[in-house]
């Protein structure tokens, strides 16, 4: 059953707004933590926080549709409501950004997308 559909693609993950699914790579994992006040979903665009991980794609439109379904939650099997901000403010900041170019230093030039994969020099 090797070449068919989806193989290639790694993971594939639906994103908990539009409901659409997708190659994990260019969905931004979400994870929830304990604030003060309570749950906190906060990104993890380097996918390695520990729990359980709701997808989504980098878009405030996903996110609106996220809220509005109170789709966070119920991924991340938390009780209650869940403060979305840092959320937010993660996307405000990378708004011009993919969710692969989070996945590069926060120093480094943004990649061209004919370039290929990024080898590690030492």
């Amino acid at each position: 059953m090797s070449g068919e559909r989806g193989e290639s693609c790694g993971p594939v993950r639906t994103c908990v707004g539009c409901r659409a699914r997708t190659s994990s790579s260019e969905l931004l994992r979400v994870v929830a933590e304990v604030g003060r006040a309570g749950p906190v979903a906060v990104p993890d665009p380097r996918r390695r926080q520990p729990g359980r991980g709701a997808w989504l794609h980098p878009d405030p439109a996903c996110l609106r549709l996220a809220e509005r379904r109170r789709a966070f939650p119920r991924a991340l099997r938390v009780p209650g409501a869940l403060d979305t901000s840092a959320v937010q403010a993660h996307l405000s900041a990378g708004q011009p950004q993919s969710a692969a170019q989070d996945m590069t230093d926060a120093g480094s030039v943004p990649r061209q997308a004919t370039e290929g994969k990024q080898v590690d020099p030492s």
